[in-house]
């Protein structure tokens, strides 16, 4: 039994917000550099420039890629020989986060009630914490946090099986036409297939933890984030919504058993700023 004190945990999730909203991954830097070479449109690829350059400032001046730094989703993968020691996990995860968000000048988007007083919380708590045991005595932490212009254009749909892989393309390349700019693409579209319909939607969300260009290592899953990929590079929607072959930078799929009378599909989209941070301790 390893013991970890929580306050570790905090002190990692306050360098991991600030981490995620200061430098973009490095493979979806690179993914979007090589992009400005194959888009189509030269609006498209004058905006895949500013993409970049925004992002590199970002990294040599610590100051956040996007304004809107989002609401703070944490995934753990808690080896179940950990002991925490010293306090509760989730609060400590929320005082990482408070501390991360005053601290690193991030903005704070977290209100507490949704629908009718909305008064923002003021240090971006609570985290949505996704938590996951696992063998081993080590705790990976992953920080994405997700703004609300591509969250709002998040899309879930109760298939009926005979739909087959042609329901589940038509329902993907739709939701990305549908959102059109206000997912500020090129995206990174993460889908959930299968479980019920809240499992597709944390698998679609989890699937956007991946780095970019990292298939699922099932070969036909593989073959059809390539294909969805492909289809929906053909919508046209292009760069910021203005055109242009590059409308997103990768499908990531996930999937989980289902029942003999559904099939879920949920897709989750990430903006061009596809934030992720992660560490294990």
């Amino acid at each position: 039994m390893r013991e970890i004190k929580v306050q570790e945990i905090t002190a990692a999730v306050s360098k991991l917000c600030k981490d995620s909203c200061y430098y973009l991954p490095e493979e979806l830097l690179e993914k979007l550099k090589a992009s400005i070479a194959t888009e189509e449109s030269p609006l498209g690829q004058e905006i895949l420039t500013t993409i970049v350059e925004n992002a590199e400032l970002a990294k040599a001046k610590d100051v956040p890629i996007c304004q809107d730094t989002g609401l703070t989703v944490v995934f753990m993968e808690i080896g179940q020989e950990v002991h925490f020691v010293g306090g509760d996990l989730y609060e400590a995860v929320n005082a990482g986060i408070a501390d991360g968000y005053v601290g690193g000048y991030l903005r704070k988007s977290s209100v507490d009630d949704p629908l009718f007083v909305r008064k923002n919380t003021g240090d971006n708590t609570p985290a949505i914490i996704h938590t996951t045991i696992v063998p081993g005595e080590q705790v990976k932490i992953t920080v994405s946090p997700k703004g609300c212009g591509s969250e709002n254009m998040g899309a879930l749909k109760m298939l009926k099986p005979a739909d087959g892989v042609e329901g589940v393309i038509k329902f993907v390349v739709d939701t990305v036409r549908s959102a059109g700019p206000n997912p500020c693409p090129p995206v990174t579209v993460g889908v959930g297939i299968g479980g019920n319909m809240e499992k597709a939607a944390l698998l679609a969300k989890y699937s956007l933890t991946r780095k970019v260009g990292e298939h699922n290592p099932n070969p036909q899953y593989a073959e059809l984030e390539k294909e969805l990929l492909k289809r929906v590079n053909m919508t046209g929607v292009g760069p910021s919504g203005l055109g242009g072959s590059t409308t997103a930078v990768a499908v990531n799929i996930e999937y989980a058993p289902t029942h003999i009378g559904g099939l879920p599909i949920a897709v989750n989209l990430n903006c061009h700023a596809a934030r992720r941070a992660e560490m294990v301790l």
